[in-house]
């Protein structure tokens, strides 16, 4: 189970001996910082770089590259360490060629993963714009354990300044030091590899696989064979001194002496045969664009192409309507500096000469905006006649409630990379909906807002409505998660204080598929709570003790969502706490969370619920203009599922999952 960080997230971590790889679309330069509990680093001896590549427990690249592995070895590392920074910085801020900021490449990608190549957690460092050096990540020991965080801190002063901002006393001098080993190593740098398929690969163009030494082909001559990593024995002394080092790739050929570029492939890692190519295109008439194609995107399967074709659609939505949106933004600009000009003439501000230019500059405007809205018009036709062919090409757990898939239900037997949790839309592009897909499994929880009452086309919901369609939007979530999972790999529980949600839960309710009736008043709410927090700590006990298996005999592995109505009645300051605990450390360990709940009513906690309210995705009963892409930041409309009116879908949907429940457990 690969967890994909957003900044500020964590994860636990089950294994001490990790790799940690990186890929960027420029050579860059990696790093690796050991720090103390305050994460302060006591001196140079403390930091793995290219000058200085092995520390105890680490060893990191000696040049710059496009890819990189850094081997790390938490047991190896002494008692008064208790972080470990990985730092990731241009060569071109210490004066070497190459782009000089993070804004002008692709976002990097950090991920962690055990010695068989399987990924623990992965994180795209987003959002860097001016930045020349960047904190990637940090393994953090908590209690004994040791966690991942996302971080993606960046510092426009570069290695410098993010080494000063670390307490390091020499951080000028190192960051020269490291920017001279890597000037030496320039010459040996990696470029970008080219595109593969993978997970988070949002390309729109099929790519041919890549045959190497690990798929049975021919190795590219100059390529050292792959060696297997070898790691130290854990040293006695504290870091920097001398003792057995962590060696990753010992005696792996350098390219500077076999000609030929490394082999970063792992040298355990089992592939699988290339995916078959994508659904070929009919060949489109002459002047006319390509007839679209479900799955036309890079994957494994149809649902991975589908899932990268639907990232595809959003991206180029997203990117068509800001070249709009800044054409339109030129036009008014040329147009208002055009009529400043003309009006700071005396001579040309009265009678038919100031008129003629106010008239051109006019249509100049017109002109422009006319050629940026002919080319989003055409984006927009061709992305519409893709939205045609994939909306009724989509699995259940990417598709429409209205989907006739639904129909042709049965219980999964695996599960999906996603589920969708609605549409989204831009004002530009307002008949175009593009399916609003989430990983699974979930990472943070939901929270349905169930305040909101005005709506953005200017009508206005009642708070009671408001209740309600939050509440049957949360059932809708919950019946979808139940039905994209395999029967007894998802369980649902309800809190439901006051009772005031019973008629928007019927469907789960009558058709079987809760845990248990929903729970109401304090004693209710306490009982549950108390149950979900005892199985968070008892998995995380497990998981630390390195024993995962030891839990107790008929222990429900499972899947845990609570969904939460009306919160905060019913709750005092202890089920408050257990609710953030959970909202915090459950969904590591399985125990998700959905709050339907307006936060105006929970104000008289005071910013003691802030990092509960931003913990959770926030989603809404009505369309709301409050999601941004990570591209360029569009605030884009939500629109919440809905079950077509009279339709018996989620009925039917339940029944069947109940009946697997029923067989399962047998």
């Amino acid at each position: 189970m690969t967890a994909e960080l957003v900044r500020g997230q964590n994860h636990p971590l089950s294994q001490s001996r990790l790799e940690i790889r990186i890929s960027a679309g420029t050579p860059v330069v990696a790093a690796a910082a050991l720090g103390d509990e305050s994460g302060r680093i006591h001196g140079t001896e403390w930091v793995a770089h290219p000058g200085a590549p092995t520390q105890p427990g680490l060893e990191v690249s000696r040049q710059a590259a496009a890819d990189h592995r850094l081997a790390v070895d938490l047991d190896a590392v002494t008692d008064a360490v208790h972080r470990v920074s990985v730092l990731l910085a241009l060569p071109a801020a210490g004066g070497g060629p190459g782009p000089a900021r993070f804004g002008s490449v692709a976002a990097p990608f950090v991920a962690v993963t055990g010695l068989d190549g399987e990924e623990v957690a992965s994180y795209t460092i987003t959002g860097l714009e001016a930045e020349s050096a960047v904190v990637a990540l940090e393994l953090y020991r908590r209690q004994g354990a040791w966690k991942v965080r996302a971080v993606g801190q960046g510092y426009a002063g570069g290695l410098a300044e993010l080494l000063t901002d670390q307490s390091l006393p020499e951080a000028v001098q190192l960051a020269g030091t490291i920017g001279e080993a890597v000037a030496r190593g320039l010459a040996r740098s990696v470029q970008a590899p080219p595109p593969r398929p993978s997970d988070g690969d949002r390309s729109r163009q099929p790519a041919a696989p890549a045959v190497g030494p690990d798929q049975g082909g021919t190795a590219p001559q100059g390529t050292p064979d792959p060696v297997p990593p070898s790691y130290g024995g854990q040293p006695s002394g504290g870091p920097g001194q001398d003792g057995p080092q962590p060696a990753y790739g010992a005696g792996a050929a350098d390219p500077s002496t076999t000609g030929g570029p490394i082999d970063y492939s792992h040298p355990r890692r089992q592939t699988s045969a290339p995916p078959p190519p994508p659904p070929a295109a009919p060949q489109p008439r002459p002047g006319q664009p390509a007839q679209p194609v479900a799955g036309d995107a890079t994957g494994w399967s149809m649902e991975e192409r589908l899932y990268n074709q639907v990232w595809g659609m959003f991206e180029d939505l997203a990117r068509t309507t800001a070249a709009y949106r800044s054409a339109v933004d030129f036009a008014e600009s040329r147009m208002d500096k055009e009529l400043e000009q003309a009006l700071s003439d005396p001579r040309s501000r009265l009678g038919g000469q100031g008129d003629a230019a106010r008239e051109a500059a006019r249509a100049r405007h017109a002109e422009l905006v006319g050629q940026a809205r002919e080319s989003l018009d055409r984006d927009l036709a061709q992305l519409v006649a893709e939205a045609e062919v994939v909306e009724p090409a989509l699995p259940p757990a990417f598709a429409r409630w209205d989907n006739p898939a639904w129909h042709a239900y049965r219980v999964p037997m695996e599960i999906p990379m996603a589920l969708r949790l609605g549409d989204l839309r831009l004002p530009e592009a307002d008949p175009l909906r593009i399916p609003m897909l989430l990983r699974l499994p979930l990472e943070r929880g939901l929270w349905i807002d169930s305040g909101r009452a005005d709506s953005l086309d200017g009508s206005f919901t009642d708070s009671h409505d408001m209740r309600r369609l939050a509440m049957e939007t949360a059932v809708a979530h919950a019946a979808r998660l139940l039905a994209v999972y395999p029967a007894g790999e998802f369980t649902v529980h309800v809190i439901d204080p006051a009772g005031s949600g019973a008629q928007a839960l019927a469907p789960l309710t009558g058709t079987g598929v809760l845990a248990a009736p929903p729970a109401q008043g304090a004693a209710g709410v306490g009982d549950v709570l108390g149950r979900l927090t005892q199985r968070v700590d008892l998995v995380q006990m497990a998981l630390r003790g390195g024993a995962p298996d030891a839990l107790p005999p008929g222990f429900d592995t499972s899947q845990q969502l609570l969904v939460v109505n009306d919160f905060p009645h019913g709750f005092d300051d202890r089920a408050v706490n257990q609710l953030r605990y959970l909202a915090d450390e459950g969904p590591s360990v399985g125990v998700h969370l959905m709050m339907v709940a307006d936060r105006e009513e929970s104000s008289a906690y005071g910013p003691l619920l802030d990092p509960l309210w931003r913990s959770l995705l926030r989603l809404t009963a009505v369309p709301d203009d409050h999601l941004a892409d990570p591209w360029v930041g569009h605030a884009w409309t939500y629109e919440p599922p809905v079950v077509p009116p009279g339709s018996q879908v989620l009925h039917q949907v339940l029944t069947q999952v109940a009946a697997a429940r029923r067989a399962w457990r047998r």
